[in-house]
């Protein structure tokens, strides 16, 4: 295949899709994106950790998962909550997500995404290593390596992190981690003394990143401008053109039009490209289904909150309080605290309840961080799979794709499964293995 004559269209403007269409462009596809929303990375993209976590990959499914069910299910406010539901998405999901609950299997997991992570870490490097600094600070990246340090509270989570380390240094990857004492943890961050007393220890990673991912959104956008793309926002796929094993249009209509004619006048448009590839979050999962195919994917319901800390005392390094399961990260004059995990609510509401929690867990941990009386809030839904690894496949149609399933990793791992993806497309050797992020794999 011969990318340079071939145009292929990127369904989904968010950190996966944009990065899937710059990667695609550079190989030197014709690229378009279609984005439901009204501007890039509006959605899962827009608030998130922040965190570049390339060492911390350890999926969700693994032994203790299970063990910790009856909390999950009672507690009304704790870290992780789930909501059982009958539907079928949900009830499939669980069943897989239970087989994905053994030692071997989370291991193998934990190699595939370190593997994975630090493939993104090196092409979004590469992205950003040349970048104009007009561009960038347009786009508001706050873009630095900072590192990261996970700080602990129990014994017990210290002794199993300190394990993790052991066991990923064992894969001999690079993964550069060293354990620390709490008076360590402070020297780090100073930011962190008025918790020395509560704290039993760190794990402290020198080479994590911070980004904002919306920013980082917008910088792609540009790319992809710049080098003849084309983005369509406010456009809805109503449907999708099939003709034996191949989609040889997708209908469309736009947002705008249906609101000011009503969807009943609103005109659909046929939309003609030569490959197409769902990039689309949780909206893949139905985006799929008009293609042939199902997609393994719930939404895990995240939260966060964004204050002012220009003459606060933040930490500088990302932090993350492993008891409460909640990140802190500095961009520029900005301090981002995200976390949570509620499955089983697919909606984007604001729930007073959680982020009043964050606002109380920030400001125990960080009282004089900043404005906590102003704080910007955010939800979304971050599309997982049962196994924890992202979809980077063919469907059944056979010029149709999917870069799906990131999960809370979606900023981490997105330059990576687009070089994945890219790699796929053009027929090329991988730098690393395919199969583990299939869909018969997920």
């Amino acid at each position: 295949m011969n990318p340079q004559t071939k145009h292929v269209c990127v369904i989904g403007a968010g950190i996966v899709g944009l990065s899937t269409a710059w990667r695609l462009m550079q190989d030197g596809w014709q690229v378009s994106v279609i984005e439901e929303s009204a501007a890039p990375g509006l959605i899962t993209s827009y608030a998130n950790g922040a965190q570049l976590s390339y060492s911390y990959v350890a999926p969700l499914a693994e032994p203790s998962a299970l063990t910790s069910l009856p909390k999950w299910l009672l507690q009304k406010d704790g870290p992780l909550r789930i909501h059982p539901s009958l539907s079928l998405d949900f009830v499939r999901w669980s069943l897989s997500f239970a087989t994905h609950c053994t030692t071997a299997k989370a291991h193998q997991t934990t190699r595939d995404l370190l593997g994975l992570g630090y493939l993104s870490r090196r092409v979004l490097r590469e992205w950003l290593a040349d970048a104009p600094a007009s561009w960038t600070a347009a786009a508001g990246l706050d873009y630095r390596t900072n590192g990261k340090l996970v700080v602990f509270r129990d014994p017990a989570a210290l002794a199993s992190a300190s394990a993790q380390v052991a066991y990923q240094r064992s894969l001999e990857v690079g993964c550069e981690q060293y354990v620390l004492s709490p008076a360590e943890c402070v020297q780090k961050e100073p930011a962190l003394a008025g918790m020395q007393s509560k704290l039993v220890g760190g794990v402290y990673t020198p080479s994590e990143d911070v980004i904002d991912s919306h920013g980082l959104c917008m910088y792609l956008e540009r790319l992809i401008v710049s080098r003849g793309g084309e983005l369509r926002y406010d456009t809805r796929i109503t449907d999708a053109v099939i003709e034996g094993q191949r989609c040889v249009a997708l209908k469309l209509k736009s947002q705008s039009a249906a609101l000011d004619e009503g969807d009943a006048s609103a005109q659909v448009e046929e939309y003609k490209a030569d490959f197409f590839v769902v990039a689309a979050g949780l909206s893949s999962r139905e985006l799929l289904q008009k293609f042939g195919t199902r997609a393994p994917l719930l939404g895990l319901k995240g939260f966060s909150i964004t204050l002012d800390c220009e003459h606060g005392i933040a930490p500088s390094v990302s932090i993350t309080d492993s008891h409460h399961k909640i990140v802190f990260a500095k961009l520029g004059h900005r301090l981002r605290v995200a976390g949570m995990v509620d499955l089983g609510r697919e909606n984007r509401d604001i729930e007073a309840s959680r982020i009043a929690t964050l606002i109380k867990q920030s400001q125990d941990n960080f009282p004089e961080a900043g404005d906590y009386s102003n704080v910007q809030t955010w939800a979304g839904l971050r599309p997982a799979t049962p196994s924890g690894r992202p979809i980077v496949d063919q469907t059944v149609c056979e010029n149709v794709y999917a870069n799906i399933g990131h999960g809370t990793l979606g900023l981490t791992l997105a330059a990576g499964s687009a070089d994945l993806l890219a790699d796929k497309m053009a027929g090329r050797p991988s730098s690393l293995p395919l199969m583990p992020f299939t869909f018969k794999a997920a």
